[in-house]
C-alpha cells in the first residue's frame, strides 16, 4: 500500500478536521491501518488503528471520544475524523499500513507510510 495523506490545516481550538489517506498498490480491505502523529521534539505516537476487517479499533486515551478512524474500502481510502481539537493535537499526521491483518499500536509494525500532513490547532 502506498498511502497519500490530505486534509490537514489550521483550525481553532474546539474545531474539527477530517484527514484522508488515499491508498494505491493494494486493497486496504485486507490491510490493518493506522494514523500516527509526531510533534517537534517528540516521538511518533499512534492516534488510531484499525484491523483489516474493521471490527476492531484502538485509540489512546488522549484522543478517545474525539477521533474516529474509518475505512472506505470501495474508494480504498482511510479517514481520521478529528473533533474537539486542542493545541496539543498539533503535529504532522501520518497514515500507515501493515502487510499483516492484525491491529497494532506500534509504529515499528507498520510497513508503508505516507509523507504526512500538518495539523495546527491554534489556541
Amino acid at each position: 500500500v502506498h498511502p497519500v495523506e490530505s486534509g490537514g490545516g489550521l483550525v481553532h481550538t474546539g474545531g474539527s478536521l477530517r484527514l484522508s489517506c488515499a491508498a494505491s498498490g493494494r486493497s486496504i480491505s485486507s490491510a490493518a491501518m493506522g494514523w500516527f502523529r509526531q510533534a517537534p521534539g517528540k516521538e511518533r505516537e499512534v492516534v488510531a488503528a484499525i484491523e483489516f476487517s474493521d471490527l476492531a479499533t484502538y485509540y489512546p486515551d488522549s484522543v478517545k471520544g474525539r477521533f474516529t478512524i474509518s475505512k472506505d474500502n470501495a474508494n480504498n481510502t482511510l479517514y481520521l475524523q478529528m473533533s474537539s481539537l486542542k493545541p496539543e493535537d498539533s503535529a504532522v499526521y501520518y497514515c500507515a499500513s501493515r502487510r499483516d491483518e492484525g491491529l497494532s499500536r506500534r509504529a515499528i509494525d507498520y510497513d508503508d507510510w505516507g509523507q504526512g500532513t500538518q495539523v495546527t490547532v491554534s489556541s
